[in-house]
């Protein structure tokens, strides 16, 4: 087989379009891994590029091992010379060689989210800073931001608008400072700092900018000035990047992607050639026509429409709810009856939200109609206490000036070494240049106590003897050893808690990765082994194939696909966002309406789409309008319970005088109506006019209720 076969005409042109830049605009679900794939084959196979000059980028390790599993099987053989990795994994490998040149050693140590909050602490502490005021999480929001724009400290300071400003940079230049001393880096700085190698050392870039011929990067609309900056470096020479992305799908400006580095590329690259994949391979016609009837209403991008073969499909379904309990219950007996009748596993199925404070509805309904599920986003394997502390001794063999790390564990389990004797010798490093792990052979000269000595060096002792075995044997073993010989699980033993069982049941989950790492990397080095897992995130432990409802924000389901998607809480002020909305910025609604359409392409064949008159959001109940987002939907591709009830004619009753209602009805102050749970109220203001209205009717014993006269199940008395 060719490798040009199964391509469509324009899938063809993208992997035969080689030389100069390139922009591939890829709709939701157009097959563009296979064009990368098949591109990155022809240029091996058709065009003999050696693989070491092709540079494939994508966004998550997820994409990256599909990716690489295609193209075992389109070329028969194995990938290894290929750099096909995320951002972080290729910059790590580059970091690993040379980051020498600014300072640092190449056992260098990556921290995450909550070693990040951990040193801010201290910096803090050591500032006389108010925590309230100054929480860590906002300063490592506002530093990741400046490190995404390439702004030092120093830079960021010229541009601080108040004293908060300028506090959070004094922060940052000290935040900066310890990194280096404890010879770590933060996720951010993983691409920062070769930007910024590559900027000081020519030399170096060179080498890379001839080592990679051929450039491909997959999900551009999503890149930061970073990411942008580092591609235009090593693109500079030969001018072959190919870019992939649908500013459609540009759903990251709250963490840093800028939408104009995919509207403008060919202002940035000039004779670049634009290719547009519009046919669909995923849904079906109805759905696709809804996704494209929503992102039309955006002005900020790049005009295309989502075609398939498979005309029709069925309507997209509508479904108001009373409040988000009775929407969750809709969802499960909907899921479940679906699930009955067409015999289908409970992974065809999907609920998305906006936010994860809609998923404890969601999971009530779902545990009462006892239907399995899991969610996606929750808390992290790899965040879980036993974890970390598993991983922060790992962490220290391979780079004892991780003081972060060694204060995670030099009193766990209990050894007597408290906060005071950690501030003793970190004191004591500080006053003699040399690290707190260092300090650990002499704590009488840190001024620690008498009682705390003997434990100290105890423990230094170990950590020694575990340095020594970890370059003689595998993770797996060495990682056994530390939890028997620090005594890690007989501590966890002795509570005899479920609490403690569950532990060590994570705990020995985790020695089965170590032990798919040992025998899929037979002398495999620690170093590497601590930074693939830093750089794992939750939706690479995905699973299709487990039989189970999977529940996750829009976000998160970004690259997946479901036979049938749910997409609840379609109201203003969820959906979209309230921040959104009171932004007064229609940059923030028009990627609020692209999420929408990220969320609208999940699905396959089947999409309901649901909202609720009232919901309970943080302990207050509020009613919200329907979301904008459903009046941009074509009106002849919905179906739901109050347009089928309008279709019906209703005989004329004696009694109350119930007539017909149609769109056309007329809604009165004063006059009455019949809601099919609160029974008859009394309409005292109306907003809008015939289906469209707003109406606020007084029930007796429940008060007055907002109601959207198109969607409620009332009739006019």
């Amino acid at each position: 087989m060719k490798i040009t076969d199964n391509l469509n005409p324009k899938q063809l042109e993208a992997v035969q379009t080689l030389e100069g830049p390139l922009l591939i605009l890829a709709g939701a679900g157009s097959g563009k891994t296979r064009v990368l794939t098949h591109r990155i084959a022809y240029l091996m196979y058709e065009k003999n590029v050696y693989p070491n000059n092709i540079l494939a980028i994508t966004f998550t390790n997820k994409a990256a091992k599909e990716m690489r599993e295609r193209l075992e099987k389109l070329i028969k053989q194995s990938v290894d010379n290929l750099w096909v990795s995320t951002f972080h994994s290729a910059c790590v490998r580059i970091l690993r060689r040379e980051i020498e040149v600014l300072g640092y050693t190449s056992n260098f140590v990556i921290y995450d989210n909550a070693d990040q909050q951990t040193l801010i602490k201290m910096i803090l502490k050591d500032m006389n800073l108010d925590e309230k005021k100054y929480t860590p999480r906002s300063i490592i929001t506002q530093i990741s931001s400046y490190k995404n724009e390439l702004k030092s400290p120093t830079s960021a300071k010229k541009t601080a608008e108040n004293y908060y400003d300028e506090v959070t940079c004094d922060i940052y230049e000290k935040y900066q400072t310890r990194l280096k001393e404890n010879n770590a880096v933060d996720f951010d700085d993983i691409i920062m700092l070769v930007v910024l190698l590559f900027q000081k050392d020519k030399e170096i870039l060179q080498k890379y900018q001839e080592r990679f011929k051929y450039i491909l990067v997959d999900e551009y609309q999503d890149t930061n000035t970073c990411q942008y900056m580092l591609i235009k470096l090593l693109a500079e020479k030969h001018h072959n990047l190919c870019v992939v992305g649908d500013d459609d799908q540009s759903i990251y400006g709250w963490r840093g992607a800028d939408i104009r580095n995919i509207l403008n590329f060919e202002n940035d690259y000039q004779n670049t050639k634009i290719i547009k994949l519009e046919q669909n391979y995923r849904s079906t016609q109805t759905i696709l026509d809804a996704a494209n009837g929503v992102i039309s209403n955006n002005s900020d991008r790049k005009s295309k429409s989502l075609w398939t073969d498979q005309s029709g499909g069925d309507k997209v379904y509508l479904h108001t709810a009373h409040d988000e309990l009775s929407e969750a219950n809709f969802i499960s007996r909907k899921i479940r009856e679906m699930s009955k009748e067409n015999s289908l596993g409970f992974n065809s199925f999907a609920v998305l939200c906006r936010t994860t404070v809609q998923f404890r509805a969601i999971e009530d309904g779902l545990i009462r109609n006892q239907i399995p599920y899991r969610i996606i986003g929750g808390t992290k394997f790899y965040d879980r206490k036993e974890i970390k502390d598993v991983l922060a001794y790992l962490k220290i063999l391979v780079n004892p000036a991780d003081e972060i790390s060694l204060k995670r564990v030099i009193n766990t389990p209990k050894r007597g070494i408290g906060d005071t004797t950690w501030d003793h010798l970190k004191r004591h490093a500080t006053n003699k240049n040399i690290t707190v792990f260092e300090a650990l052979n002499t704590p009488e000269e840190a001024g620690v106590s008498s009682r705390a000595t003997n434990p100290i060096k105890n423990f230094k002792k170990i950590m020694d003897e575990f340095i020594i075995l970890s370059k003689k044997t595998d993770i797996t073993n060495l990682t056994n050893t530390i939890l028997a010989d620090t005594g890690y699980i007989e501590e966890l033993e002795a509570e005899k808690t479920i609490e403690a069982a569950t532990r060590v049941e994570n705990i020995k989950e985790f020695l089965s990765v170590t032990l798919d790492y040992d025998t899929k990397n037979p002398g495999g080095d620690l170093e590497t082994f601590t930074a693939e897992i830093s750089l794992f995130t939750d939706i690479d432990n995905y699973d299709q194939n487990e039989e189970a409802i999977s529940v996750m924000t829009i976000h998160a389901a970004k690259g997946l696909e479901f036979p049938t998607v749910f997409i609840a809480g379609l109201e203003e002020g969820i959906f979209p966002h309230i921040r959104s909305i009171n932004s007064g910025n229609n940059t923030e609604l028009e990627e609020e309406r692209r999420l929408c359409y990220v969320a609208i392409t999940r699905a396959r064949e089947k999409l309901f789409l649901t909202n609720a008159w009232s919901r309970m959001i943080f302990g207050r109940s509020t009613s919200n309008a329907k979301s904008r987002f459903l009046d941009e939907l074509p009106l002849e591709l919905i179906e739901s319970e109050a347009r089928i009830k309008t279709k019906a004619t209703f005989t004329k009753n004696v009694e109350t005088q119930i007539v017909t209602k149609t769109c056309n009805s007329s809604y009165d102050v004063g006059g009455k109506v019949e809601h099919q749970k609160w029974g008859i109220g009394v309409i005292v203001s109306v907003k809008g006019s015939g289906e469209d209205a707003e109406l606020n009717v007084a029930f007796p014993d429940l008060g007055i209720k907002k109601l959207i006269a198109k969607y409620a199940p009332i009739s006019i008395i």
